[in-house]
């Protein structure tokens, strides 16, 4: 095997791609799977991403080496693991384990890291790549990311950078990484400017990079003033306003819930609902019904 191989070449060829059970990849910015393997040898060649790894069972015994020396424990359910950038793991474990793998191609992740403590720091700087840590800010951040994976489909590029953002920056928190500080959300005029491009490009897969290009900052200082300025997210946001959108366009318009799906950004009427019943908690259907009948008793009064 080559030492550049890829998190996404290693576990879709040969004995490993018969381990994974779910997919979730968005064009490379993260890729994201749960695999099942039996007990025994589950060492893997250098690779070139950093991969963070989330037991899903526990009570399995890992014994091995994934870039910070040599570790011998029991997971937990739950329990995260870290593995260093262009460098083969040896791992063992004793029985079959099920697991959840995330990667950051360096690549594309490095001026992210520059970004967030001002290049003082590298992924070979991390402290965590000796066994079993735990973060609850990880935890709910993967549990988040697979939740709106699995209500959207491939998640957009909107919210796999900003949820690689969120994990890095708590990765370099826990292994001691001096953050820049932030003082303040965005400037007036840099956030008038976003909110019109949003509005402006609802129906598309509008990355986290194109809007803080708009303010003229990076990603993730972007991300962290955008939360100060509006209270949540980007991605968050965005959600919102695609559901007002699809409001108006269920009560105003006799378009079918497809093509409104399409309109504010969805890939089918089945990614719409499910996450129009989680907002408002009624089908895209019913909620038309509801507000025409609404709207056809005031008139007949």
């Amino acid at each position: 095997m080559s030492a550049d191989i890829s998190f996404n070449q290693w576990y879709g060829q040969g004995q490993q791609s018969t381990y994974v059970r779910m997919r979730k990849s968005p064009g490379g910015i993260l890729d994201l799977l749960e695999m099942e393997r039996p007990g025994g040898d589950m060492s893997n060649p250098a690779l070139a991403e950093l991969v963070l790894y989330q037991d899903a069972i526990g009570g399995t015994r890992i014994i091995g080496n994934s870039g910070g020396g040599g570790f011998n424990n029991v997971s937990e359910k739950g329990g995260l693991y870290l593995s260093a950038p262009s460098f083969a793991n040896t791992i063992m474990i004793d029985k079959r384990n099920r697991t959840r793998g995330l990667s950051f191609p360096v690549a594309q992740w490095q001026s992210v890291l520059d970004d967030a403590v001002d290049g003082q720091f590298s992924m070979e700087c991390l402290r965590l790549y000796r066994g079993m840590f735990h973060s609850p800010a990880i935890r709910s951040a993967l549990r988040n990311l697979w939740a709106l994976c699995e209500e959207e489909g491939a998640p957009s590029r909107l919210l796999a950078r900003a949820a690689g953002c969120e994990i890095l920056a708590e990765l370099c928190r826990l292994s001691g990484a001096p953050f820049v500080e932030i003082k303040g959300g965005l400037a007036s005029g840099s956030q008038r400017r976003c909110l019109e491009l949003m509005h402006a490009r609802l129906s598309e897969d509008i990355s986290l990079d194109e809007l803080a290009a708009e303010a003229q900052l990076s990603p993730f200082h972007f991300a962290r003033m955008f939360k100060q300025s509006l209270g949540v997210p980007p991605r968050v946001y965005l959600t919102q306003l695609r559901m007002e959108k699809a409001c108006e366009l269920l009560e105003l318009t006799e378009l079918s819930v497809t093509a409104i799906a399409h309109e504010v950004g969805y890939s089918s009427n089945q990614v719409l609902a499910r996450i129009f019943f989680k907002h408002r908690r009624v089908s895209p259907s019913d909620y038309r019904r509801s507000v025409r009948e609404q709207t056809l008793s005031r008139t007949t009064q």
